[in-house]
């Protein structure tokens, strides 16, 4: 199981460190962010962290958990410079990293920041060549160059540095729910394909396309890693269920229905039918960056009966 947070809804890097270290503590296997610049909801308050600053810390003040993106957004980076952030992170972490990429979707922290926010067609041209563009990078021998002649990026004789500390490479993290376009650059770029708050059968079929796509392109589908994220709201009894979805603003009903929500036994329930879709591993969405007990129950209640 591993950790995901969305910093954006108000939270400090310290806030941060701490849920790093919580997880790492009490042996999560990763702590992942979410990147973006502008919250859903509230003030927001004390503003955004950059996703890719904050990993950096986090690589020099940890020391087992891997530490990645769900996802970073294409429209905020050029591929060449994202692909020598992410290397050197990887460095500084000793080769703990994984990049979840996406098209980016939120027009609205586009247009507070002032970034670029090209239709929906144009972001998935620019995503693909992004993908095509970043796994280059890392994949060119030592000692050699690459080159890349795309309809939006252009790389002449780049000497392709400097290179992940990951013997396989980093692995790169594609998602979403759609039916063509996602799955075939996922067969074609991903380590890992991932499905967002979605329900079982969703989960399902999505993992289904996946696969198939593989095959179409003459992979192995079992070298896809599926994976599943899950808001997560656990309780050791009713009221402290509910304190903690009127702490992220939702409803008990609500969470029950649509993530890991419920007593330990209920969440041990839950993510078994989500294994039972296919999905090798789970992404609990921590909102309440502050409620570190959380962390701690389910690493002593729900994990051990994972296993």
């Amino acid at each position: 199981m591993r950790i995901f947070t969305e910093p954006q809804m108000g939270a400090t890097y310290d806030d941060l460190l701490a849920v790093a270290r919580r997880t790492e503590e009490t042996g999560f296997d990763a702590f992942f962010r979410s990147d973006h610049y502008l919250t859903m909801g509230g003030d927001g308050l004390p503003g955004p962290t950059d996703a890719w600053a904050t990993l950096a810390g986090l690589a020099r003040e940890t020391s087992r958990i891997r530490l990645g993106t769900l996802m970073t957004a294409g429209t905020f980076r050029l591929p060449g410079p994202l692909a020598i952030t992410v290397a050197q992170v990887d460095q500084m972490s000793g080769g703990r990293v994984e990049l979840g990429i996406g098209a980016g979707w939120f027009e609205a922290e586009h247009a507070a920041y002032g970034i670029p926010f090209p239709s929906l067609g144009e972001r998935f041209d620019r995503y693909e060549e992004q993908l095509a563009v970043v796994t280059g990078l890392w994949n060119t021998p030592a000692g050699e160059t690459f080159d890349f002649r795309g309809q939006y990026y252009q790389l002449v004789e780049s000497p392709a540095l400097p290179k992940p500390v990951q013997e396989s490479g980093i692995p790169v993290l594609v998602g979403g729910a759609g039916k063509k376009r996602t799955p075939r650059l996922a067969a074609r770029y991903a380590s890992e394909f991932n499905v967002p708050f979605a329900s079982v059968a969703d989960n399902i079929r999505l993992f289904a396309g996946v696969r198939e796509a593989c095959e179409e392109v003459g992979r192995d589908p079992g070298s896809m890693v599926c994976s599943s994220a899950l808001v997560l709201c656990v309780g050791k009894d009713e009221a402290e269920i509910a304190r903690r979805a009127a702490a992220i603003g939702r409803e008990v009903a609500e969470l029950r229905e649509h993530g890991v929500a419920g007593t330990p036994a209920e969440a041990v329930d839950i993510l078994g039918r989500y294994a039972e879709a296919g999905a090798e591993r789970v992404y609990l969405q921590v909102l309440d960056l502050t409620d570190l007990d959380h962390l701690d129950l389910v690493a002593s209640e729900v994990a051990p009966q994972l296993v």
